[in-house]
C-alpha cells in the first residue's frame, strides 16, 4: 500500500470545479493586483481568527518579515524566539540585520518554554530584545498566557508565528480574566502561511498578518506596497509583499472546509494514538505519541475548541533515522521537522551566538511526522502502524 505524506489530489476530487471557477473569475475580472478577492479574504480570515484586521501578503515568510519591519526592527536589535521551527522564523530576523536569541523548548509541546524565556528576559539588562516571536508548532499553540504576561511586564511586542496553526485555540489567563485565545489574535500580530501543505493551503505561496491594532494594520498595508501612500509618494521603505488575488480566490473556496478538515485531522490523530498505544511500543517508551497540552475546555456554546489542529502528527521515537528509511521503503511518506535546530544552522557560525538548547537538540534527533491529511483512511493508518510495529519487532 502507498501512503503519501500529503495527498492534495484527494482534495481536488471535491474542490476542483470550485477552484477552477474561482481562478476563472479572477482572470475574467482583470483585477490581477489586490482587488475584491484579496479584500474579502482579509475580512474572512480576520473574522475566523478573532482579529479585527487582516493584511494579505505574498507568503508566510513575508508575513513575519513585514511585521518586524513595521516594528522598526533593524541592525543590532535582538529578537527572542524558539530554536525549533522552520528556518523562516529565524531567517527574517537575520535579513533585517537583527540577532536571534533562542529560548529552549518544552519537551511535550515542542513550543518555546516560558521559564527559559523569563530567564533570558531578566538577563537582558540592556533591554536589547525588541520583539518576541513564539511559534505555534505542528498546530498547537504555545503557552500564550505565560508568554503574554512576560512580554507585557517587559514591554516587548509579540509577533505570533502561527504559520502551522490557523484555527488553533488555547486558554488565556491575564490577571484574573480567563478567555479562549485563537492562534494569531493574542499578540500584537499573528502571521500565517498558506503554503499548500498547511491546513488552509493555497495553490501557490500566500500569507497573511492579522492584528487587533488599527495603527499597526495601516502600517502593514503601507509596508507591503513599497511604503507608498498615495501612489508614487513613499513615506517609508517597504517592499512588494502583496497577496496574489488568484491565491485569495482559491483560499476563499477552501476556508469554509477548514473546521471540517481540523476535525478529520484530530480524528486521524486519535486513531494513530489508539493503535500505537494498543501496541507495546508506547508502553516501553520506544514511541511517544503527541500530547494535547490543553484539553477539556469548552466555549460558551458547548462546542469543543481546537486545542491542536494537527498540521503535523509528530512522534518521538528510538532509532528515528532507521525508522524513516524503513517507512520510505514501505511506501509510507514521512518527514523530519526539523533535523537541525536553528541555533545549529551553518549560517549562524559567523555570529558566534552562544546558545544552549539541549531540549531542542534532543527533539531534532528523535522526532518524525506521519501522514495526517484529512482524507487519510483508517486502512492507511493501520498499515502505517503495522509497519512501525514490524520495524521495532
Amino acid at each position: 500500500m502507498k501512503v503519501p505524506l500529503l495527498d492534495l489530489q484527494a482534495q481536488l476530487e471535491y474542490l476542483e470545479d470550485d477552484l477552477v471557477a474561482a481562478v476563472t473569475r479572477v482572470v475574467q475580472s482583470t483585477r490581477y493586483i489586490q482587488g475584491p478577492e484579496v479584500e474579502a479574504l482579509e475580512e474572512e480570515v480576520a473574522a475566523y481568527c478573532g482579529a479585527s484586521y487582516g493584511v494579505g501578503v505574498s507568503s508566510g515568510t513575508d508575513a513575519l518579515l513585514i511585521s518586524l519591519m513595521s516594528l522598526g526592527i533593524g541592525q543590532g536589535d535582538k529578537v527572542l524566539t524558539t530554536p525549533y521551527s522552520f528556518f523562516a522564523t529565524m531567517g527574517v530576523i537575520l535579513r533585517l540585520g537583527a540577532v536571534p536569541v533562542f529560548a529552549d523548548i518544552d519537551p511535550i509541546s515542542y513550543n518555546m518554554d516560558p521559564a527559559r524565556m523569563e530567564e533570558i528576559l531578566k538577563a537582558d539588562t540592556e533591554r536589547e530584545i525588541k520583539a518576541i516571536i513564539p511559534v505555534h508548532l505542528y498546530g498547537q499553540c504555545a503557552d500564550m498566557s505565560s508568554i503574554m504576561q512576560l512580554a507585557d511586564s517587559f514591554g516587548i511586542p509579540v509577533i505570533e508565528d502561527a504559520a502551522q496553526a490557523i484555527g488553533a485555540d488555547c486558554p488565556m489567563i491575564l490577571d484574573t480574566n480567563r478567555k479562549i485565545g485563537r492562534a494569531g489574535s493574542m499578540g500584537l500580530a499573528g502571521c500565517f502561511s498558506f503554503f499548500p501543505s498547511k491546513n488552509l493551503g493555497g495553490i501557490g505561496d500566500a500569507g497573511m498578518v492579522v492584528t487587533q491594532n488599527k495603527d499597526f494594520a495601516e502600517k502593514l498595508v503601507l509596508m507591503r506596497n513599497h511604503g507608498a501612500q498615495p501612489k508614487y509618494y513613499h513615506k517609508i521603505v517597504g517592499g512588494n509583499f502583496r497577496l496574489d488575488p488568484i491565491q485569495a480566490a482559491a483560499l476563499r473556496v477552501k476556508l469554509p472546509y477548514l473546521d471540517r478538515w481540523h476535525t478529520n485531522r484530530n480524528e486521524n490523530a486519535t486513531v494513530y494514538s489508539r493503535l500505537l498505544t494498543e501496541s507495546t511500543l508506547v508502553g516501553d517508551g520506544r514511541v511517544v505519541c503527541p500530547q494535547i497540552v490543553y484539553s477539556g475546555e469548552f466555549s460558551a456554546s458547548g462546542k469543543q475548541l481546537n486545542y491542536h489542529i494537527f498540521n503535523q502528527y509528530v512522534l518521538r521515537v528510538e532509532k528515528r533515522d532507521e525508522l524513516r528509511e524503513w517507512l520510505q521503503k514501505n511506501d509510507i511518506g514521512c518527514e523530519i521537522y526539523y533535523p537541525v535546530p536553528l541555533h545549529k544552522q551553518e549560517c549562524l557560525a559567523k555570529l558566534s551566538i552562544d546558545t544552549h538548547c539541549p531540549v531542542a537538540e534532543k527533539a531534532a534527533g528523535e522526532t518524525i511526522a506521519l501522514p495526517i491529511y484529512p482524507e487519510l483512511t483508517v486502512e492507511m493508518q493501520n498499515y502505517v502502524v503495522e509497519k512501525i510495529v514490524q520495524f521495532y519487532d
